[in-house]
């Protein structure tokens, strides 16, 4: 279920007093900023939570603030604001050509490895990570069609989500999932926790079929995403490092399709890595 919200701003009124509207939410609203245009903006349900608390405990601060100085409040309103803005969730769609991966989060490309070998996918790989800002949108979106062959959690630390250990030190939880053919497979991609991201969610389950581009999750509060692929005779990486990309919308590798059963295993070259 998606969710819009009605934004409500600080205005003042004939006799020059000043009032905090409340957030007044309902499904297929519309939001007004600043008496600008309306316009939509689904918000995640995983945020709901949030939300509230941040309405309550910021609208009380910012009341509070009114009665001594009015503009002491609009620091608070900006607050609210953000946590509003932070769980935004666009609708996206996007037309896709056989082989195509897309971004399965919003950000910014921080590393491109190139791997010797990766158990999970059974030889050399591709790992692609992703660093999400606390400006980013933070819903995860399945980078290819398939069917989910596992998913696994592990609790672990919490260090820079743009360091390229903080994959395989902090806490995350791993989805593999089976393409659909001809794409060669397995792909895994791994939500990851950052120094702010204390929360990941997945609403994928093990044989679930996810469709690309299709939400399966989100990571609260900044954090990391890695999308990990096979390197076949003919992948191509279609991002470098620094690069902006959309969850959904942005290709960020092509994978050869399969023909006649070969798999095309590329011969491991060894380990090279791109970071920022």
């Amino acid at each position: 279920m998606r969710f819009s919200a009605q934004v409500a701003i600080i205005q003042p009124d004939k006799f020059g007093a000043w009032r905090l509207l409340a957030i007044l939410p309902r499904l297929k609203t519309r939001a007004t900023v600043l008496g600008l245009r309306s316009f939509h903006m689904p918000i995640a349900k995983e945020g709901f939570r949030e939300i509230a608390i941040a309405t309550v405990v910021l609208g009380l601060c910012a009341g509070g603030s009114v009665l001594v100085f009015w503009p002491l409040a609009i620091p608070f309103l900006v607050i609210w604001l953000w946590v509003l803005f932070f769980f935004r969730d666009p609708k996206r769609s996007h037309d896709y050509q056989p082989g195509d991966l897309c971004a399965p989060a919003d950000g910014t490309v921080t590393e491109v490895t190139q791997l010797d070998s990766y158990e999970p996918v059974g030889g050399p790989a591709v790992r692609i990570g992703i660093f999400l800002s606390i400006f980013n949108v933070h819903v995860n979106r399945a980078p290819c069609s398939g069917r989910v062959r596992s998913l696994s959690y592990r609790a672990g630390e919490f260090i820079d989500a743009r360091h390229p250990e903080s994959g395989r030190r902090n806490e995350s939880n791993t989805l593999l999932i089976e393409p659909d053919p001809p794409m060669s497979g397995p792909v895994e991609v791994r939500q990851v926790a950052g120094v702010l991201a204390r929360r990941i969610i997945c609403h994928a389950r093990a044989n679930e079929y996810l469709p690309i581009g299709s939400r399966f999750g989100l990571i609260k509060f900044g954090s990391r995403t890695e999308l990990i692929i096979p390197r076949r005779t003919g992948t191509e990486t279609k991002v470098k490092v620094g690069d902006k990309v959309r969850a959904g919308l942005t290709i960020v590798a092509r994978q050869p399709l399969e023909t006649g059963g070969a798999s095309g295993v590329e011969q491991p070259q060894g380990e090279v890595c791109v970071q920022a």
